[in-house]
C-alpha cells in the first residue's frame, strides 16, 4: 500500500474517531441528550473508550493473518491514543458532573464503589501507554521493554470491561460484544505465541532429520 493511500486512510480514521464526539456535542447543543444528560455523556464516552481500546488490541492479531495486512500496524497507535482521549473525557465527566471536582467525594467513591475503582484503574493503566506512544520512547526504552510495558493495554481493557459490567444494569447495556471480543483476543495472543515458538523450534534441518 502506498504512503499516499495510508495518509488518506489515516485522515479518514481520525475523522471516524472524532465524528461521534462531534455528534455528541451537537446533541448537547440541541438539548437532545435525553432525561439524564450526565448519564448519556458518561455512557457514550465510556463505551467509546472500550471500543477503541479493544479495536487497537485487535490490530496485531488481524495483521498476522496475512503479510498483506502489515500496514494495519500503523493504525494501532492512533486508535490507542483516541481510546485514551475518550477515556479522559469519560473521567472528566465523572470528576466534573458526578464528583463536583471534590477530592473527598472521589476518594469516598473509590473506597465504596467498586466500579469506580475499576474504571480509575483502567484509565491509570492507559496513562503510561499514552506517554510512551512516541518513536522516541521506543528507542529510549528499547523494543522489548516497550512491548512489555504496552501489554498493560490488555489489563486496562480487562479493568474497563469489569468497570462496565459493575456499573450498568444487567440486560440494559450489558457489554456482551466487547467482552466476547476481548476474550477472543486474550486467547489468541498466547496461542499465536505458542505456535510461533514451536515453529521456530522446529527448524528445516530438524524436520529433515526426523524424516531420515
Amino acid at each position: 500500500m502506498s504512503n499516499r493511500t495510508l495518509k488518506v486512510l489515516k485522515i479518514l480514521s481520525h475523522l471516524a474517531c472524532a465524528a461521534p464526539l462531534v455528534w455528541l456535542l451537537w446533541l448537547a447543543i440541541e438539548n437532545h441528550l435525553g432525561p439524564d444528560p450526565t448519564h448519556t455523556v458518561t455512557f457514550f464516552t465510556g463505551k467509546g473508550t472500550l471500543r477503541l481500546l479493544v479495536l487497537s488490541l485487535a490490530v496485531t492479531p488481524v495483521r498476522r493473518l496475512s503479510p498483506r495486512l502489515s500496514w494495519l500496524i500503523r493504525f494501532r497507535r492512533m486508535l490507542g491514543l483516541w481510546a485514551f482521549a475518550y477515556g479522559c473525557l469519560h473521567l472528566l465527566t465523572y470528576i466534573a458532573l458526578y464528583a463536583g471536582f471534590s477530592v473527598d467525594a472521589m476518594l469516598d467513591d473509590l473506597s465504596r464503589r467498586r466500579f469506580i475503582f475499576a474504571g480509575m484503574a483502567s484509565w491509570a493503566l492507559m496513562v503510561p501507554l499514552a506517554l510512551t506512544s512516541t518513536a522516541w520512547s521506543i528507542r529510549k526504552l528499547g523494543g522489548k521493554a516497550w512491548n512489555r510495558l504496552h501489554r498493560l493495554a490488555y489489563l486496562s481493557a480487562i479493568a474497563g470491561v469489569v468497570h462496565y459490567w459493575w456499573g450498568v444494569k444487567q440486560g440494559v447495556h450489558s457489554p456482551f460484544a466487547i467482552t466476547l471480543t476481548l476474550a477472543v483476543l486474550l486467547i489468541v495472543r498466547p496461542l499465536w505465541g505458542f505456535f510461533h515458538a514451536m515453529g521456530k523450534a522446529q527448524s528445516p534441518s530438524d524436520a529433515m532429520k526426523r524424516t531420515l
